[in-house]
């Protein structure tokens, strides 16, 4: 059995354009499959459909066509998927008016661990993340968006998920504190057995944890090869020139996010 199988999925929004909607393909019927322990990344420039590709797997959309399976559940089993699942993105939510440990406690809580492993996993699993033990007790509102976005990262691997979906996972974190993560997200693999889906901006952050790497361009799934196998396709020595020879487009030809949700 492959950690996830995804087979011709679609999604579409619909975008308001004056008093009509226009339907905006986010994801144009993609397939591919993840062995279990196995890190795959995905490159895309915002509106590619990296992020909702994530949200699709972690069962926060309906696909529009197509199915996908995450430990031979369908994503649309919604309540056996998400004890399998967590999911780290630029957006994470959080109670803002609760502390980062207080928030940890309450998601320890929902995915069933007991009060002595709480207390135990919430030091270690903050501290390997690099969040200073002087602001444990602060408020998330009071917290810059790098900070939180420990917290987010703290949060998904406290549970050890089975399954682990990262949305530019180190977005807004100083070299040390993205270094940190990366190892982690290492031992993580090593230790827990865990699958990683790693959508990203960084190429050098893709090669370094990666086995493979796709790169998605307008909804489409143009290769999911390892570096070398991607470079030798397109006939460049780098990654970045990959890209580039794939999408006509440099990481710095950034274009609006194109994924918007459905106006009922």
């Amino acid at each position: 059995m492959h950690a996830v199988e995804v087979k011709n999925l679609r999604k579409e929004f619909v975008r308001k354009d004056g008093r009509k909607r226009k339907r905006i393909a986010a994801l144009r019927g993609i397939t591919l499959e993840i062995a279990r322990g196995e890190c795959i990344a995905i490159l895309g420039q915002n509106g590619s459909g990296k992020s909702t590709l994530v949200r699709l797997l972690s069962t926060l959309l309906i696909p529009d066509g197509g199915s996908a399976r995450i430990f031979g559940h369908e994503i649309t089993e919604t309540r056996a998927v998400r004890t399998l699942v967590n999911r780290v993105s630029v957006e994470a939510s959080f109670f803002k008016k609760m502390s980062a440990t207080e928030n940890l406690a309450y998601a320890a809580r929902f995915y069933g661990l007991t009060p002595k492993e709480t207390r135990e996993r919430i030091p270690v699993i903050l501290d390997r993340v690099g969040f200073p033990a002087s602001r444990r007790t602060h408020a998330m509102e009071n917290l810059s968006r790098g900070t939180q976005q420990k917290v987010a990262l703290a949060r998904a691997l406290l549970t050890s998920p089975v399954l682990l979906l990262l949305d530019e996972p180190t977005t807004g974190l100083d070299p040390r504190s993205k270094l940190e993560v990366q190892d982690f997200i290492r031992e993580v693999r090593a230790v827990h057995d865990t699958t990683i889906l790693l959508c990203t901006h960084d190429l050098a952050e893709a090669e370094v944890l990666a086995e493979r790497i796709g790169i998605l361009d307008d909804g489409e799934l143009l290769c999911l090869e390892s570096a070398d196998e991607i470079k030798d396709r397109y006939g460049v020595e780098t990654l970045e020139e990959a890209f580039f020879a794939a999408t006509g487009r440099t990481f710095e030809d950034e274009r609006e996010e194109e994924e918007e949700e459905v106006d009922a």
